[in-house]
């Protein structure tokens, strides 16, 4: 094994609800299996404001070390750890135990910055299967704002939503996964609808190459304005991020055999659903919870042969965490927001 000189691990700690210090722990030995990475970025979530809130979707042990993505560089290996040498990049998966398959409750047992410590600190250490390499192509930046976003995204669009050139994409807002998701469709060769509730973000998300922009701030009903811009007849894919509120809008914005990937409940996770109109429409709605590390692996080398790269919004540095936090809860933010450790 590979023995790094350091012996202590400043991180960033959740003491509890709202507490927020910095702290030094020292470094546990590393198991057979497990791979110690220097962390150089990390990126936000909205699930990071919730836990920090002493609600997220898991029990909280206290103390925490925050934030699920993170990429960086090994710096040291377990004794039978074969796929990863110290100096390589890499990033790291938001559920480790999630190498394949279908999602099951069980795997977000161990959610980072979640039910266990996250990487918000100098370093952190994964289990082998749940680490990628990081193509040369991404700083350490952009690759910390793919575990999360990028991959629910990629699930939503492609793994579930099987888009196809031609199609048309409806996104919510201007966050992580809706930017990924109008990356992705646009790559695709699909046309993207998107709505947002800030008018300064309109011109923004044309420039990133959504067709229309519905300023839902002034267009309260913007399922009719959607149904109006495809002469009637709907999207076939939305991605969902609004929750409770806004899904029954997005059944009615759905085209006939339309699907509805459901990824986020900003706005509540209870309301009223019209589920008439999901029967007639013959409509899919799934919900996406991240994607596997084989997903992950798909998506990275997509990315790489795409030449699709990150929306960065800022970059702000390990010290300057709180005002990362009140920066996401504004909502001023378009793209992904990064922590540079």
């Amino acid at each position: 094994m590979h023995v790094e000189t350091c012996r202590d691990n400043r991180i960033a700690q959740l003491e509890g609800v709202g507490l927020l210090s910095f702290v030094t722990r020292p470094l546990a030995e590393l198991q057979p299996r497990e791979v110690r990475v220097r962390v150089r970025a990390a990126s936000l979530n909205h699930r990071d404001l919730l836990v920090l809130k002493g609600q997220g979707p898991q029990p909280i042990a206290w103390p925490l070390v925050p934030l699920s993505d993170a990429a960086g560089e090994v710096v040291a290996i377990g004794t039978r750890v074969e796929r990863f040498r110290p100096g390589d990049r890499v990033v790291a998966a938001m559920l480790p135990d999630w190498v394949s398959g279908p999602f099951h409750p069980r795997l977000a047992r161990r959610l980072l910055g979640g039910s266990v410590d996250g990487v918000l600190g100098e370093y952190f250490t994964a289990p082998e299967q749940a680490l990628l390499p990081l193509p040369e192509v991404l700083t350490f930046e952009q690759g910390a704002t793919l575990p999360c976003a990028a991959l629910t995204a990629w699930c939503a669009v492609f793994e579930h939503g099987d888009l196809k050139p031609g199609q048309t994409l409806l996104v919510q807002g201007s966050g992580g996964v809706s930017s990924f998701a109008l990356q992705f469709a646009l790559a695709a060769g699909a046309r993207v609808i998107a709505t947002t509730r800030c008018a300064e973000k309109v011109e923004r998300l044309r420039a990133l190459g959504a067709s229309e922009v519905i300023d839902a701030t002034h267009t309260p009903d913007w399922d009719r304005a959607v149904l109006e811009l495809t002469g009637g007849e709907g999207v076939d894919h939305v991605v969902e991020t609004g929750g409770a509120r806004t899904l029954d809008q997005s059944i009615r914005a759905a085209a006939v055999g339309g699907c509805i990937s459901l990824i986020g409940t900003l706005t509540g996770a209870c309301g009223m659903v019209d589920t008439r109109a999901v029967l007639m429409k013959t409509l899919r709605i799934q919900g996406v919870v991240l994607g596997s590390v084989e997903s992950f692996e798909r998506m990275i080398h997509a990315l790489e042969t795409l030449a699709i790269r990150p929306i960065i919004d800022r970059v702000f540095e390990l010290e300057q965490i709180r005002a990362a936090l009140a920066y996401l809860e504004s909502g001023r933010q378009v793209g992904k927001i990064v922590v540079r450790v």
